[in-house]
């Protein structure tokens, strides 16, 4: 899928975009180096703001060259990335068996206080996050595998908090109760296509790998896809979902406050 193509597959979700704060989470990585991409070029034609906001951790990824290589190439581009200090170094990541959930929750944090210090207007929020179709994927096994392990009551309530937390990311776009947008333009996408735009467009990406990479599941899981060639269809994808997972009405998330969403869920 090319930007013609996802325009077009997101003209409507766009344009209500118009005069509205369009808040990008970026890191740097393929996903969200594409998903600005994309996005810079969609303001263009539906007239929003957009801005790129980058939680800087772990530190080790986040050296100053690598900010000041990224920050000119989006620059050039009319997009200004906001690089946030997140006050923590590294060392807490050495001393844990999930580094990856320690860092998740640094962003998280961090990510709620700028909303807190700068949003007046939730309704002229739009909060964009990079998932994608192989994200997707591995969720579904994910809780598919789980079903099998957890057999007791604090395992439950664990995979059902998983679930909560996973469910909501199929859906592209979620009209939140105080009127600000979640909206996430790449779950069609295949890794494969998203490292062919970023190639053939010139994205540079933030190159210096996570040390802690590897502890993530998700990760075994996408190289074993890469290994094998595959391709996945979000329709599918969806539909095997709904059947597994048990993916019903979006009103669940919607009608959540705003602080338990984006602290406990998001």
């Amino acid at each position: 899928m090319n930007f013609d193509a996802w325009l077009e597959e997101h003209r409507d979700t766009l344009r209500t975009f118009s005069g509205k704060r369009v808040f990008l989470l970026f890191s740097g990585g393929k996903d969200s180096s594409l998903c600005l991409h994309f996005m810079s070029r969609a303001k263009k034609h539906f007239g929003f703001d957009l801005e790129a906001h980058a939680g800087a951790y772990p530190l080790h990824r986040y050296t100053h060259q690598e900010k000041e290589r990224l920050s000119a190439f989006w620059r050039d581009r009319g997009v200004k990335i906001t690089w946030y200090d997140m006050g923590v170094s590294d060392d807490p990541m050495e001393g844990t068996s999930q580094p990856c959930l320690f860092c998740q929750k640094v962003r998280r944090d961090m990510l709620n206080k700028v909303l807190d210090d700068t949003v007046e207007h939730w309704e002229n929020l739009v909060l964009v996050v990079s998932f994608t179709l192989w994200d997707l994927v591995s969720y579904s096994l994910e809780h598919v595998v789980a079903g099998f392990c957890f057999n007791s009551q604090e395992g439950d309530h664990l995979r059902k908090k998983r679930l909560r937390e996973t469910a909501q990311r199929f859906y592209p776009v979620l009209k939140m109760k105080e009127g600000y947008t979640v909206f996430r333009p790449l779950l069609r996408f295949n890794e494969s296509d998203v490292i062919a735009e970023v190639q053939h467009d010139g994205i540079p990406l933030l190159s210096i790998p996570c040390k802690y990479k590897d502890f993530r599941p998700k990760r075994s899981l996408q190289k074993y896809y890469e290994q094998m060639g595959l391709r996945f269809d979000y329709d599918e994808v969806f539909k095997f979902a709904k059947q597994t997972m048990g993916l019903g009405d979006t009103s669940e998330f919607m009608g959540m406050d705003k602080e338990q969403y984006l602290t406990k869920v998001f």
